[in-house]
């Protein structure tokens, strides 16, 4: 049985790296056939991240879990199974097609009440540095006047003691 963390660094060498490097070629050599193949992978590959941030959380205690995502992410990228094309012609893309506009709306949308969010939190942000400047600016003129009270009592204080010692008082 192989570790959690022995099979992520597998993911990630082999679901990762290896496919950005091959995806980095396809398109430095502008190869389309290979380039559609690496579009192909990732768009599997973003669904098994997706799924699988949510079975890792249920099913890592099943007896080989770590096992098997391992040899899918294997599968997926072997050219002699051509996984992820399969994966992604017989149920990804078909799911995609019908699902379309309605991805789409959500995303429009998700937009929109960002762009409001962002807005609204910045405006919040906004009115929150402002009060803290206007309450630090008030504290600090009421530590001001409360200094130059001070250093007016001590002049006063020392002209009257100066006054009096010159007519002979203490």
């Amino acid at each position: 049985m192989i570790s959690a963390i022995v099979s992520r660094i597998v993911i990630l060498l082999f679901g990762t790296l290896y496919p950005a490097y091959a995806s980095y070629k396809a398109v430095r050599t502008k190869n389309v056939k290979e380039y559609v193949k690496w579009m192909m992978y990732w768009i599997v590959f973003a669904f098994f991240t997706c799924i699988e941030t949510f079975t890792d959380i249920l099913l890592s205690w099943f007896p080989f879990y770590y096992e098997i995502k391992v040899i899918l992410v294997l599968w997926l990228l072997s050219p002699a199974t051509r996984g992820s094309s399969t994966l992604y012609r017989k149920f990804v893309h078909p799911m995609l097609t019908r699902r379309e506009q309605e991805i789409d709306d959500y995303i429009n949308q998700a937009k929109e009440k960002g762009y409001t969010a962002v807005l609204q939190l910045g405006s919040k942000g906004v009115n929150y540095a402002t009060n803290v400047i206007m309450q630090t600016a008030i504290k600090l003129y009421s530590i001001v006047r409360r200094y130059q009270f001070r250093i007016l009592e001590c002049r006063t204080r020392a002209q009257s003691n100066g006054l009096d010692e010159q007519h002979g008082r203490r």
